[in-house]
C-alpha cells in the first residue's frame, strides 16, 4: 500500500468513536491494532525471527508517528509473534548492502528520527516480551517503560559477536537501568540473560505466562485510559531529565505539579476522593 493511501486508512480510523476497532492488516513486516484506545504493533516477520530489517524500520516508523498525531491513543503495546521477539538486525541485508561510513550513519539516524519519537512518546509504552530480544531487538524492548516477559524470553546485547557497538539508544537506556558497570558488562561479554535474571536486574518488570502475556499488556495499558494524560507526560518529560542535579529536578518537579493542578483530571479526581467515590485510575493487580 503507498504511503498516502495508508494515511488515508488512519484517517478512516480515526473517525470511529474512540478507536474502538481498527486494524490494518496492509503492512508485510508488522501488524497494528487499536482498540478501545490502546495501540498494539506486533512485529510479525517469522522467515527473519522479526528482525528490524528495512522494511520493518519503516513500518514502525509510519507506526510510531501515527500513534504521536493521534491523541485518542492512550497507550501503546509493542511485542513480537510467533515466539519470538525480535532477533535484531537483519546481518544478511547489513552484509550485502554495501554502504560506507557515511551511509551507515546515515541510517542510524533515520532509524533515531522514529526511536526519539518513540522513547519521547508521552503516553504509557509497554513491551511484552516472549522469546529472543537480541541486539537492537533488546534495546527496543528497553525503549519501552514498562517491560513485560515470560519465562522463556530471553536478552542479549549481541553486538560484541559480530564485531558492532550497540545501538538503537542502548546506550541510553541500558545504563539507566542498570547502572554503567553492568551496563559494560553486559554489552562487552554479549551474554544472553535468561528471564529471571532480567527480573532481578530491573530489565524485565514482571513474569507472566505465555498466554497471560498480552492480557497483562492489555490491563496495564487499558488502565491508562483512566489517567490524566498530563500527569502522565509529565512523570515521562520530568524522569527523562533523571540525573540532574537536586535544584534542577526540584524545579523541573515544581514546575510540572504546578501543570498537573490545573487541569480538570485533578479536580475531577479530588472531587471524587471527597464525595467517597472511585477513583477512576486503577493500577490492574496481578491477576487481573
Amino acid at each position: 500500500m503507498r504511503s498516502h493511501e495508508q494515511a488515508g486508512l488512519w484517517r478512516s480510523c480515526a473517525s470511529l468513536d474512540k478507536f474502538k476497532k481498527c486494524t490494518m492488516n496492509d503492512f508485510k513486516t508488522i501488524r497494528f491494532s487499536i482498540l478501545d484506545q490502546v495501540g498494539t504493533l506486533t512485529l510479525d516477520n517469522p522467515a527473519k525471527r522479526n528482525a528490524l530489517d528495512p522494511a520493518m524500520r519503516e513500518e514502525i516508523a509510519q507506526v510510531v508517528t501515527h500513534v504521536r498525531r493521534e491523541r485518542d491513543i492512550r497507550a501503546l503495546i509493542i511485542t513480537g509473534a510467533n515466539g519470538h521477539f525480535c532477533s535484531g538486525g537483519d546481518l544478511r541485508n547489513i552484509a550485502t548492502v554495501g554502504l560506507d561510513n557515511q551511509g551507515w550513519r546515515n541510517r542510524l539516524q533515520d532509524l533515531h528520527g522514529w526511536l526519539q519519537e518513540l522513547l519521547t512518546l508521552d503516553r504509557p509504552v509497554i513491551a511484552a516480551v516472549d522469546g529472543a530480544a537480541a541486539g537492537a531487538g533488546f534495546s527496543l524492548a528497553l525503549s519501552a517503560d514498562f517491560v513485560l516477559a515470560t519465562p522463556r524470553a530471553r536478552f542479549c546485547m549481541s553486538f560484541m559477536k559480530v564485531g558492532l557497538v550497540p545501538d538503537c539508544g542502548a546506550f541510553y537506556t541500558l545504563p539507566r537501568i542498570v547502572g554503567v558497570q553492568r551496563a559494560k558488562e553486559l554489552m562487552l561479554s554479549a551474554r544472553d540473560i535468561e528471564a529471571a535474571e532480567a527480573l532481578q536486574l530491573g530489565l524485565a518488570m514482571e513474569l507472566h505466562a505465555p498466554e497471560d502475556l498480552l492480557p497483562r499488556a492489555q490491563a496495564m495499558a487499558a488502565s491508562f485510559v483512566n489517567a490524566s494524560p498530563v500527569a502522565i507526560s509529565l512523570v515521562k518529560r520530568t524522569l527523562a531529565g533523571w540525573g540532574g542535579d537536586l535544584s534542577t529536578m526540584l524545579e523541573l518537579e515544581a514546575n510540572a505539579q504546578a501543570l498537573a493542578m490545573g487541569t480538570a483530571d485533578h479536580r475531577t479526581a479530588v472531587s471524587r476522593f471527597v464525595n467517597k467515590e472511585s477513583a477512576l485510575f486503577q493500577w490492574p493487580g496481578k491477576g487481573s
